[in-house]
């Protein structure tokens, strides 16, 4: 069928005539596209045009950067290649691609994109809200690439776009079903094996869709999608704490400013296998009257993710440093060195997530009027996640001492590290069996928190458009509207601890302690431990030698918790740990880290779209009244703060039609970014430690921040373009952190001290206090250290670290973007499907610390080679970003300070930690068996690039590496 005025693809006017057959002139003589426009775009003529479809990747490129030639605002764009078939098939990972985006990834697979270098953007589903557990919606992994049409990224909005993003809008966009011309089905099957796992996943995509021409009753079309996907994948993880020590290598001084030597102490291996399945549905129905005066529509969509993290490590604490003739200093810190009196602690953690999240539309539009248009949506979002999270460790202490003797005196060895560049260290232990002896390993702490995250929202909005009001040919559009929301955010934590169970559980008859070691576990539960070895372990750095901590001994059904829980009660019946009832009857609701954040908006805005020959213009403003209620619990009761406040938002975006090739454009926009939900919240939250918290406050303002961009664009031949763009935005009211040492009853019960530097004092006990003060390795060994801290704590003289969001100074971020893409058809035969794709980025940033901003690469960019001719196209792909600001105060970094000395005794600290340079290599490929299937591989991270991080002083402490994934598949449409 051929689509309605209506619901046609370019229903608006905000761009010249010259530019109006320019598109209609391409859209003819391409593979054009049947619904790849966003509400800002050049408008279609009024007869009704001929949908053809986009096919290939060539077809998806020019259509992508039609997409950004013929917005009004400054934008970029992934148009699928196919029905079901982005480019890549994770959304974020096709987004990398994109100038100016920089994706974060989970386990190696992107998650979340950074535009601009700022994380506070906006993820949008056919321009309303998606919902996840926390404020930026959905991750960008949980939502099915082959649902989608395209995906724009907005950088410079408009007054009718919803508020929220500070650094761009991802708006993704599905087919709709009066979009199709005949009845139109497709589906995908991959096969996908992860190289660390070893392991096969299946990814199912299918859809099918119809439109049918009812008479008098008009139009009726129905689209369904469904995806499925199984996953398993992992991730090593090894890392040291760097801290500075007053002491010389043979004589020779360190080599920071303050002349200490850089330790790496308390390394840790952690590697953990998780299991991903997703599967989502997306149903669109949609109904046009005969006279194509307006449509109405029905979106449902549902996504289901469940899966758990199943994870295990070995960290080896307390040791004093023994150099020897060998020692050595370089870059990293001190090398080939042996730690005396190390212990190691085993664990074991699960982490099982549970996430059903819908979100549904009813919406339409009618042409009242023969320049009026109305419309208006009811939306309803809602994400509810459920997540237990346990963990299962153990205390290595000599058995045969405790029998004849009754003391607990740990099984200790002797540890000799070295490391080749940023190899993996070689770790060798004077005992052996230091991890993996049942005899010397007892049981410490069973611990499981049940996490439980509910985030809804209704929103309904209302709009008017009027073409050429008043007669005014140089107003092409005028808009307005309003749109309400009620959103709510819930978090509850249960908790169940036997802590300490090695010297803390007595037996009630006697009074003994009633420590359960490693073979009295498994004797009365055959199989429960095992020895845990990989052997391609960090197979991506590579090793500098024997590591000892790649082998040791966990607990191996922790996924069975309630089993695991039902195990323990048996061995601890009789004791004073001894239980009653299932798991869930004994976890008792955390009142502290209770919260609940309701947030009402109502937005109103007037939007005008400007015609002066060459030169258009968007022009309006936004005005948002947000009232937020904040609720915890304060001595049993639940407590209600209230904080209210109002934005206004203008915006312009002014397109200058230099020639039919070359756009000149400027925009600029006032944006505003509410804080996080927990930021919002003073709830008390607290690590597994006991040593640190955080804690937000209602009254924190949001980011705002006033943004101007200048661009050129020229485009040549069909599909070719180059681009060239600077940005610049003043962020006001960043958030910066208080960090108070908060006197608490729970220190004394339940702090582990055994990394005492990281523990703050009080000098009263019982009396909370700003001074935060720390022992140091100047003061004492590590043995002395955690002595001493421990006889604090238990006199009720230890705080936890507290952490409190305030709104701070301004911020900036500046730079600018270069894009390129150019297919070189006028090459003989073959050689014409052969094109190119570049772009760069720079960024430069600053917050009021002084340090960049969290997650700005200075320099990030991408670099495609492509070839597609008759049946078959393949496509490398290479993305690189230097070094980044990931988090700031790093535990494991901390201590240091940008001298090389000390944590000071008032607080002051830097613990920095970066993420250093690195580049993924990507390969895609496929044949068209015929017009109905085609076969598809795909490759990500080919060279198999680890991460690694970097402290304030540039020394490495921390790597990481994920899988290589590679898939085969076909793909069918008909």
């Amino acid at each position: 069928m051929k689509l309605n005025k209506i619901s046609s693809v370019f229903n608006t006017t905000n761009k010249n005539h010259t530019n109006l057959a320019i598109f209609g002139a391409a859209l003819t003589a391409m593979f054009a596209m049947p619904s790849y426009a966003a509400e800002n775009e050049t408008p279609a003529p009024k007869d009704d045009i001929e949908v053809i479809e986009v096919t290939g990747m060539l077809g998806s490129m020019k259509a992508a950067a039609l997409l950004k030639r013929t917005d009004g605002r400054i934008v970029d764009a992934i148009v699928a290649e196919d029905i079901g078939k982005l480019p890549d098939n994770n959304i974020a990972e096709a987004l990398q691609r994109v100038t100016g985006v920089s994706i974060n990834s989970d386990f190696g697979v992107g998650d979340s994109v950074s535009i601009r270098g700022l994380p506070q953007n906006r993820v949008e589903l056919n321009g309303r809200s998606t919902i996840g557990d926390s404020r930026n919606g959905i991750s960008l992994q949980d939502f099915p690439s082959s649902f989608l049409k395209a995906v724009e990224v907005v950088k410079s909005p408009t007054a009718d776009m919803i508020e929220g993003a500070l650094g761009g809008t991802v708006s993704l966009k599905t087919v709709r079903p009066l979009d199709l011309d005949k009845l139109t089905g497709a589906f995908s099957l991959d096969a996908e094996y992860a190289d660390k796992t070893e392991n096969i996943a299946p990814i199912f995509t299918g859809s099918i869709g119809n439109n049918w021409d009812l008479g008098d009753a008009g139009y009726f079309g129905a689209m369904a999608m469904l995806s499925y996907q199984d996953r398993e994948i992992r991730q090593d993880q090894f890392s040291s704490k760097a801290r500075p020590v007053d002491t010389d290598i043979n004589g020779a001084e360190g080599n920071t400013p303050s002349g200490n030597i850089i330790l790496r102490d308390e390394h840790s291996v952690e590697q953990y296998l998780e299991s991903r399945e997703r599967t989502a549905l997306n149903l669109s129905l949609q109904w046009a009257p005969q006279s194509n005066d307006g449509m109405f529509y029905l979106d449902l969509n549902v996504t289901e993710r469940q899966g758990s993290q199943e994870g295990s490590s070995i960290l080896g604490v307390v040791g004093a440093l023994e150099t020897n003739s060998g020692t050595t200093q370089d870059a990293n810190g001190v090398n080939n060195y042996t730690l005396v009196n190390e212990f190691g602690i085993p664990k074991t953690y699960s982490d099982f997530r549970q996430t059903d999240s819908y979100s549904h539309a009813f919406g339409g539009e009618w042409n009242i009027a023969e320049n009026v248009m109305i419309s208006g949506e009811v939306a309803v979002a809602s994400s509810e996640s459920v997540r237990p999270d346990a963990e299962f460790t153990l205390r290595p202490v000599q058995k045969s001492v405790f029998e004849a003797t009754g003391d607990l005196v740990n099984y200790v060895y002797d540890g000799v590290f070295s490391q080749n560049g940023n190899q993996l260290p070689s770790i060798i232990h004077s005992q052996s069996d230091a991890f993996t002896s049942e005899q010397n390993l007892a049981l410490r702490t069973f611990k499981v928190e049940d996490r439980r995250t509910y985030n809804d929202e209704t929103a309904a909005r209302f709009d008017i458009e009027i073409s050429e009001p008043l007669g005014l040919e140089w107003v092409s559009t005028l808009k307005a509207g309003v749109r309400v929301t009620e959103r709510d955010y819930e978090y509850e934590q249960y908790k169940e601890e036997l802590n300490d169970i090695y010297r803390k559980a007595f037996n009630n008859s006697d009074g003994s302690l009633a420590t359960v070691w490693v073979d009295d576990y498994n004797g009365a539960f055959p199989g429960s431990f095992s020895t845990i070895s990989y052997d391609n372990s960090f197979d991506q750095i590579g090793h500098t030698g024997q590591n000892d901590l790649l082998t040791y001994l966990i607990y191996n059904n922790l996924s069975d918790l309630e089993g695991t829980y039902s195990q323990l009660q048996k061995l601890l019946a009789g004791t004073n740990y001894a239980t009653t009832g299932s798991l869930a009857d004994n976890q008792e609701f955390q009142e502290s880290a209770y919260q609940n954040v309701a947030e009402d908006t109502t937005a109103a805005y007037v939007s005008a779209h400007l015609n002066f020959d060459n030169i258009t213009a968007i022009v309006g403003g936004r005005y948002i009244k947000t009232d937020l209620e904040s609720t915890v619990y304060l001595d049993g009761a639940k407590v209600t703060g209230e904080n209210n406040y109002s934005d206004f938002l203008p915006s312009l975006n002014v397109t200058y039609n230099y020639s039919d090739e070359t756009l000149f454009r400027f925009a600029a926009a006032k944006v505003m970014r509410r804080a996080n939900f927990s930021e919002l919240s003073p709830a008390f939250v607290i690590n597994n430690d006991r040593t640190a918290a955080t804690q937000g406050a209602i009254g924190l303002d949001p980011y705002r921040a006033t943004q101007f961009d200048l661009s050129v664009e020229h485009y040549f031949d069909e599909g070719n373009m180059l681009s060239f763009a600077v940005f610049y935005k003043d962020v006001e009211s960043f958030l910066s952190n208080e960090v108070s040492c908060v006197a608490d009853p729970i220190t004394t019960t339940g702090q582990n001290v055994t990394q005492w530097n990281n523990v703050c004092q009080l000098n009263t006990a019982g009396v909370s206090q700003d001074e935060m003060v720390f022992s140091d390795s100047t003061q004492f060994g590590d043995a002395e250290g955690m002595a001493h801290v421990a006889a604090l704590r238990d006199a009720g003289r230890t705080g936890i670290a507290t952490t409190q969001d305030k709104n701070g100074e301004n911020g900036k971020v500046q730079g600018f973007e270069v894009g390129y893409q150019q297919f070189f058809t006028f090459l003989p035969g073959a050689f014409s499907g052969l094109g190119v794709s570049a772009n760069y980025t720079y960024a430069d940033s600053e917050q009021p610390n002084g340090s960049p901003l969290l997650q700005i690469s200075k320099n990030t960019y991408n670099l495609q080679a492509f070839w597609e001719y008759e049946d078959l196209a393949a496509r490398l792909a290479y993305n690189y970003r230097d070094s980044f600001l990931d988090t700031e105060n790093e535990k494991r970094v901390e201590n240091i300070n940008y001298l090389g000395t000390i944590k000071t005794d008032d607080g002051t600290v830097y613990g920095n930690n970066y993420r250093e340079d690195r580049g993924q290599l990507d390969f895609s490929a496929s044949w068209n068996i015929n017009e109905h299937f085609t076969v598809v591989a795909n490759a990500s991270n080919l060279t198999g690039e680890p991460s690694i991080y970097l402290s304030e002083l540039g020394g490495a402490w921390k790597y990481t590496e994920a899988d290589r994934r590679y898939s085969v598949g076909i793909r069918g449409k008909f």
